[in-house]
């Protein structure tokens, strides 16, 4: 119950944290409406980096959610061709992300991690459909243990946001449901792939590492 309360924060929040807990004192000295303000801002701050245990199907027949967050899209489309797979089509299912959903991603399936690609970029509202390709991103190739397919993440900043986090390293072994890194203050996740029936649902509110969004 405690962990479920106060889950542990990513480690990007702590300076977060610190900053408003300290601005929050200096403000109550002056004016305790104001305090109480900067103090439930700070509640959001603690809740905003909040890095809660999953645990996912630990099945590679299925992909799950790589963020919390709403689908707000599940189409065909081309592949990124910052990785050189635009000539190839995937399913992309689009995760929006809002300032109160928990922003630490995962891995949707257990593999390896081929290719890491940044790519900076614009910062406007990730619910628009051009925002993965004007936005500041993070690429993911996964290689996937069980079939050799490749897995597309991308981490794409919001209006908010100003930092896309990466956690792992080109190379890095992911079980299913793995952290991989966490964009603050707003954001989306695309996921691509191809050979799967899609599961999840437009519209549909989904958990990271949790909610099943194809199957094999």
């Amino acid at each position: 119950m405690f962990n479920t309360i106060f889950p542990k924060i990513h480690k990007e929040g702590y300076k977060f944290l610190a900053i408003s807990i300290l601005i929050t004192f200096v403000v109550l000295f002056f004016s305790k409406f104001l305090g109480s303000i900067s103090l439930l801002l700070t509640v959001w701050v603690y809740y905003f980096f909040r890095d809660p245990e999953r645990y996912s199907i630990s099945n590679d027949d299925f992909l799950v959610s790589p963020a919390d967050g709403l689908i707000t899209d599940i189409s065909e489309k081309s592949g990124p061709e910052e990785l050189r797979l635009e000539n190839i089509t995937y399913t992309k299912v689009s995760i929006f992300m809002n300032v109160f959903d928990c922003h630490v991603n995962r891995s949707p399936i257990g593999g390896t991690i081929e290719e890491i690609y940044y790519k900076p970029g614009k910062f406007l509202n990730a619910s628009l459909d051009k925002a993965s390709e004007e936005n500041e991103r993070n690429y993911f190739k996964i290689k996937t243990n069980q079939d050799n397919e490749e897995i597309i993440i991308v981490q794409i900043a919001g209006l908010i946001a100003r930092r896309i986090v990466c956690d792992v390293e080109q190379g890095h072994k992911l079980k299913q449901g793995s952290r991989i890194g966490m964009i603050r203050f707003g954001s989306r996740v695309d996921l691509y792939f191809k050979n799967k029936k899609v599961l999840a649902k437009l519209g549909q509110s989904v958990t990271a590492g949790e909610s099943l969004i194809a199957s094999k």
